[in-house]
């Protein structure tokens, strides 16, 4: 017998941004595993709908009859356009969202200050603030309305510490963190929830996108050491979506066990 209850998540419906790959993946699979309804939203519209796919098959081996409900949904995040004509893309049964998982982000190169490219800069930060804080904005009238909801952002630890070759990266995560607890203390008279899950080491696409597409440089990011997975900040999340109504899990700083700051981790001797 499970002492996880996720029996809070069974027939909610939950918005997962950046759900084609990695922990918006994992996250959109492990509500789907808990009778969740969850609209999968994401730029590449095939690597979505794949997802998806695995949702509605993960939720149909679950046995639980109550939710099951996906969509896969695209959107470019840091598109304003494209955030404010959203619902038109939503089915009307999964309209009425629960819990906003904002995982959409990346990071761009290792590049130091003075040798950064501004598209790279205006790309991360697009994305990483901007189309997060766009999509919150839009989720939070509704959770205001209904006096309900739960926002979960996806921080870092990179948004506690600076490191250098990451200035860009972690200025966007600092903000996010900023704007998250802003928000949180903004909404202290509501039932409303604020939640900001704080990876380290995680192995997803992560670091092959930062590579610009070289497996080999990704992979030694993690040369030594166990990294987290997808997976394992999905059950954070999902367990923080879990608790009971009158529980905030304000914030989760998640690491790998040989990893103890952004710099400072053992790693084995090869």
């Amino acid at each position: 017998m499970s002492i996880f209850n996720a029996s809070r998540i069974l027939g909610k419906t939950v918005l997962v941004t950046g759900a084609s790959a990695g922990i918006g993946a994992a996250t959109a699979l492990l509500f789907a595993k808990g009778g969740s309804n969850v609209i999968l939203v994401a730029r590449r519209a095939d690597a979505v709908k794949t997802v998806a796919d695995a949702c509605a098959a993960a939720f149909e081996a679950s046995g639980l009859k109550e939710g099951g409900r996906f969509a896969a949904v695209q959107l470019d995040v840091s598109d304003k356009a494209q955030v404010a004509s959203f619902w038109d893309k939503v089915p009307q049964d999964l309209r009425n969202v629960d819990i906003l998982v904002n995982n959409a982000g990346f990071v761009l190169g290792v590049d130091q200050v003075g040798n950064i490219k501004d598209e790279d800069i205006e790309a991360m930060f697009a994305t990483n603030v901007l189309g997060l804080i766009s999509v919150t904005q839009l989720l939070l009238k509704d959770f205001k309305a209904k006096q309900s909801g739960h926002v979960i952002n996806l921080g870092s630890i990179a948004g506690r510490e600076a490191y250098a070759g990451g200035s860009i990266y972690t200025a966007t995560k600092h903000a996010v963190h900023a704007f998250t607890a802003s928000m949180m203390r903004e909404l202290v008279n509501t039932p409303i929830r604020v939640t900001e899950i704080q990876p380290g080491m995680v192995e997803t696409e992560f670091s092959i996108v930062r590579f610009r597409g070289d497996a080999g440089a990704a992979k030694k990011v993690y040369d030594g050491l166990e990294p987290l997975t997808a997976t394992d900040i999905a059950e954070e999340i999902v367990w923080a979506a879990a608790r009971p109504p009158h529980v905030n899990i304000a914030e989760v700083l998640v690491l790998p066990v040989n990893q103890a700051s952004t710099t400072v981790n053992y790693r084995k001797p090869s």
